[in-house]
């Protein structure tokens, strides 16, 4: 059977993180799983490595000298060919305002740790599973002025064709409601159909990831029905 990780015959992960121990333990129950790894120490050597490579997913601390965790992300999302990758954030950070600060940057995932390495492994293949999820050939979906092709990965907005690049957890959170005009779902229902009952996630990551669409579609696309969820509007093609 083809592998789904175009050539490759299995997934290759990044591991950006400045604790040499840390990497080794990941790396080697990774390899363990059948998955190819890379290592970077930093976010610069990170981004240069993600551009060389093109991971299928990307593991990324934090703290981390000469660019942190946070500004390595943003930059991976800015980047029109690494854009879409998982990525797991996996740092000893645990407030409640780093966890945000995480997804908001562009994060999937966010793990504090000590982690158990069965739960980081699982949510490493939960990652990649939903990566793929939404890889079969289908139709664009037109909402209002609102183009989404889930072929290309990309939203296009009014008459002007205006790009906008969406990280794919973004990108598949507005592409599922497009696909029902008009319902509501709640956090978890979102959580549950767009990352999968298998990840773990926090109900404030659809809270995060919702803001950062409205942000860069537009607040029209995305209602929140107070008490029970969110929805978009049927705006017609």
């Amino acid at each position: 059977m083809a592998s789904k990780y175009v050539g490759r015959d299995r997934p290759l992960i990044l591991i950006v993180d400045d604790e040499e121990d840390l990497l080794d333990l990941v790396q080697y129950n990774l390899n363990k799983e059948n998955f190819d790894t890379v290592l970077a120490s930093d976010g610069i050597e990170g981004l240069e490595k993600a551009k060389k490579v093109v991971p299928d997913l990307i593991v990324l601390d934090i703290m981390m000298p000469r660019m942190d965790g946070i500004e390595t992300c943003r930059h991976l999302r800015e980047h029109a060919v690494l854009r879409t990758i998982p990525i797991l954030m996996l740092t000893a950070k645990s407030e409640e305002a780093d966890h945000v600060s995480g997804l908001e940057s562009g994060a999937d995932i966010y793990l504090t740790k000590p982690i158990s390495i069965p739960v980081f492994v699982s949510q490493v293949k939960a990652l990649l599973r939903g990566a793929t999820r939404f890889d079969t050939p289908t139709n664009v979906l037109v909402s209002g002025t609102l183009k989404i092709d889930r072929d290309r990965y990309e939203v296009i907005r009014g008459t002007e064709k205006q790009s906008i690049r969406l990280a794919r957890k973004e990108f598949d959170l507005l592409y599922f409601l497009a696909t029902h005009p008009g319902k509501v779902f709640s956090r978890q229902d979102l959580l549950d159909r767009v990352w999968g009952l298998d990840v773990y996630v926090v109900d404030r990551t659809v809270d995060v990831h919702v803001r950062k669409i409205r942000e860069k579609v537009g607040e029209q696309y995305i209602e929140t029905i107070k008490g029970v969820g969110y929805r978009m509007p049927d705006l017609g093609a």
